[in-house]
């Protein structure tokens, strides 16, 4: 079991985590035709939406409740019902993600109350969809923020909505698919792929994949333009399984079964030949449970993810001689953390150090000793003589400064393009990631050794 350190440093010297309310924002993007609404001051968001435009590169609504010093003093009910009206006269969203900040936190509004007395005197609105979360960003860190948000979407009730497109219908078995917040846009469209490639309905939640890229449309849109609908939703009983990819989708799970009796699969992490075969394997049973004279399917893993699966092994064959036996140090949030370090560990890697940013269940699980919950200062000390830090682009100066080379992962990398639509789960994401990690070491082989390149 790996020890978990906590140096209880009086402050962060070189930050590496982001806040709650980034991360409950990130996940509320995932739904279609939403408007997140911070419920702090304009600071708040602003730094927020600058560190989303930075890592997508895309237009990111959102919204404010702007808090002066009279209303933190008074009281933000008056600011939360004016911002409300206001986002729904101008934007016409279709629903709402209600997120606190450490301002709003610290004084202590009472969130439920509020919204019991702007619906009571607003009547109309009774029905319309308002998700409030709490996410104090003086504790807890984006992952912390990004589960809430989910469990928080999932435990929403939609039956009085109005569907915003015709409602799902077919034979086909459905599968609600909870998305940690380590996935990008990418990840979530490969594993929407794969999910679909078995015949399987999958309702991401939230789906990023359609809502923070390819919108080159003439009309300039004030809310997200697609993710997961509230038809999609208001379906969620329908669905024969949930799977949880992520330590920290686990609580959301747990309120889908107390809520629908739906069974849930948790995937701590979908890189790796083991990891990805493992969701592959629950995907068939799904379609051999089903497998009857009323539903005959042939419960086969598709032609083109097998050959993707012996691709994998080609390269595990190939790029393994450069991983062995090198020292890594990581800094990542708990889950990306777990799936990057055991992915590194297969590969003949050693773990030199990790550090992350928040507390987690999955962290005593870890192929290393120890773990530090602590910053990027903390890491510059413990990755002296590293082969590769694995970090956010803030990482840049102690990389230099260590001269070791960086691979960027995580919020925010702003120094690159493509992390949108970069995948790194499933067979091909595993297969990117190697590739990339393996050229950097291959790389910095040939530095050290020039006869070793040929």
């Amino acid at each position: 079991m790996t020890t978990i350190l906590n140096p209880h440093k009086s402050l962060s010297v070189n930050p590496l985590k982001m806040s709650q309310p980034l991360g409950a924002a990130l996940a509320f993007l995932g739904l279609r035709k939403m408007m997140p609404l911070f419920h702090g001051s304009q600071g708040c968001t602003a730094f927020a939406k600058v560190v989303l435009v930075r890592h997508f590169r895309e237009s990111i609504p959102l919204s404010t409740t702007a808090m002066t010093e009279v209303s933190t003093i008074l009281g933000g009910e008056d600011n939360i019902e004016k911002a409300i009206l206001t986002i729904l006269e101008k934007y016409n969203p279709q629903i709402i993600g209600l997120l606190t900040t450490g301002l709003t936190e610290t004084r202590g509004d009472d969130m439920p109350r509020i919204l019991k007395y702007f619906r009571e005197k607003h009547p109309e609105l009774e029905n319309f969809p308002v998700i409030s979360v709490s996410t104090p960003d003086y504790k807890g860190s984006l992952q912390d923020g990004y589960a809430a948000a989910v469990e928080g979407i999932v435990s929403a009730d939609y039956s009085s909505v109005a569907d915003d497109e015709p409602p799902m219908v077919g034979m086909k078995p459905q599968v609600t698919v909870l998305c940690g917040s380590y996935m990008s846009p990418g990840d979530v469209e490969e594993i929407k792929a794969v999910i679909e490639g078995f015949g399987i309905t999958p309702i991401m939640i939230p789906d990023l994949s359609r809502s923070l890229d390819g919108h080159l449309e003439d009309d300039y849109h004030t809310v997200t333009t697609g993710g997961t609908s509230l038809t999609q939703l208001k379906q969620l009983h329908r669905s024969c399984l949930t799977l949880a990819i992520g330590e920290s989708m686990a609580k959301a799970a747990s309120i889908l079964q107390e809520r629908f009796g739906t069974k849930y699969k948790i995937f701590p992490r979908l890189a790796g030949l083991d990891a990805v075969d493992s969701l592959l394997w629950e995907l068939s049973q799904i379609l051999t449970a089903r497998c009857d004279h009323h539903f005959p399917i042939v419960p086969n893993v598709p032609a083109h993810l097998q050959r993707q699966r012996r691709q994998l092994q080609d390269v595990i064959l190939d790029t393994h001689f450069y991983f062995g036996g090198k020292k890594v140090a990581l800094a990542l949030e708990p889950d990306l953390l777990y799936q990057t370090a055991w992915l590194l560990t297969e590969m003949g890697a050693n773990i030199q150090a990790a550090v992350t940013t928040t507390k987690s269940p999955i962290l005593e699980k870890l192929p290393i000793e120890t773990v530090t919950i602590g910053d990027l200062e903390d890491l510059e000390e413990l990755a002296v003589g590293s082969d590769l830090i694995i970090t956010n682009s803030h990482g840049i100066s102690l990389a230099k400064r260590l001269k070791s080379p960086l691979y960027r992962m995580g919020y925010p990398v702003f120094d690159r393009l493509g992390l949108g639509q970069r995948c790194l789960v499933g067979y091909r994401g595993t297969m990117k990631f190697l590739f990339d990690v393996g050229n950097i070491l291959m790389e910095e082989e040939a530095k050290h050794s020039p006869v070793a390149l040929h």
